[in-house]
């Protein structure tokens, strides 16, 4: 048995403890696991596990209060529901938009990314958020957090550049993103199989349904988004596995901490610009 101390760590990859100046870990085979760039990756990736669908909610919240914040005059007061407390146009173009308008207009390639966190009024985001809340555990429990997250923040990449090519000219809104989580669920459905797999792809089809119905009742839905975010889920999903199919490895939380990363600086780089455009 080895003890703790300065002379073991948690292997970056399986997390079971091992002494530091291993050349490979006996367990999983990790390469090298005390180097330090393997250590700083995997104390990254574990903080992506506290509370992941909860700090996802918040970010939504605080963009959409700011998207509110940035231009108070134009706010949508008005008795429709549906545009109830909606931020100007100006705003979500300036905060991360998408579609051909700022894409082939402006080159904001970047805002295939900041789309997902935008939302264009109180039930925009209220519905949206409802569906992560109750999606994302599920997610959480059968890929974990890093495939979670490579799901979420890839899938709504997709969907919103399927939706570019289909040329859709301005959107926002985290569905691309949760409609890769139902596309994660209905791949691991079909892939798990039996009695439980059956009955959660059947579940995830109840979801797809409901999407098809209100997107060709209710209007401004961008459907394409929704398609390309479920394609893109079921794709990530099969790449990145599950737990039951594959163990978490390096790789997953190399590529999840990548999407953190990236999506920070493209909602950081998104603030700064609003503020400087409507402030200064």
């Amino acid at each position: 048995m080895l003890p703790a101390g300065k002379n073991s760590l948690l292997c970056p990859n399986c997390r079971k403890l091992i002494s530091a100046d291993e050349p490979v870990c006996p367990y999983c085979g990790l390469s090298k696991p005390g180097a330090s760039w393997k250590m700083l990756f995997s104390r990254l990736a574990s903080l992506s596990s506290v509370d992941t669908v909860k700090i996802i909610i918040y970010v939504n919240v605080i963009f959409y209060l700011f998207s509110l914040l940035l231009n108070p005059s134009s706010l949508g007061l008005s008795g429709n529901p549906l545009t109830f407390l909606s931020p100007s146009n100006a705003s979500l173009l300036i905060l991360g938009a998408t579609g051909r308008f700022p894409i082939d207009g402006y080159g904001r390639w970047w805002t295939l990314l900041s789309a997902s966190f935008l939302h264009g009024g109180i039930l925009h985001i209220f519905f949206n958020m409802v569906a992560l809340w109750q999606l994302g555990p599920f997610l959480l429990r059968e890929f974990g957090a890093n495939r979670f997250l490579i799901i979420y923040i890839i899938s709504g990449i997709f969907g919103f550049f399927v939706s570019y090519l289909a040329g859709v000219a301005f959107t926002i809104g985290a569905s691309a993103s949760i409609c890769g989580l139902i596309g994660a669920i209905l791949y691991y459905g079909k892939a798990r199989g039996g009695f439980y797999g059956e009955l959660i792809y059947r579940q995830a089809m109840g979801w797809v349904l409901g999407l098809v119905v209100f997107g060709l009742l209710a209007p401004g839905i961008n459907n394409w988004a929704h398609i390309g975010g479920i394609a893109g889920g079921i794709l990530l999903s099969f790449i990145v596995g599950y737990k039951e199919k594959k163990a978490e490895s390096m790789s997953h939380r190399i590529l999840s901490m990548f999407c953190i990363l990236i999506t920070a600086m493209a909602l950081l780089w998104a603030a700064v610009q609003a503020i400087y455009y409507f402030i200064f």
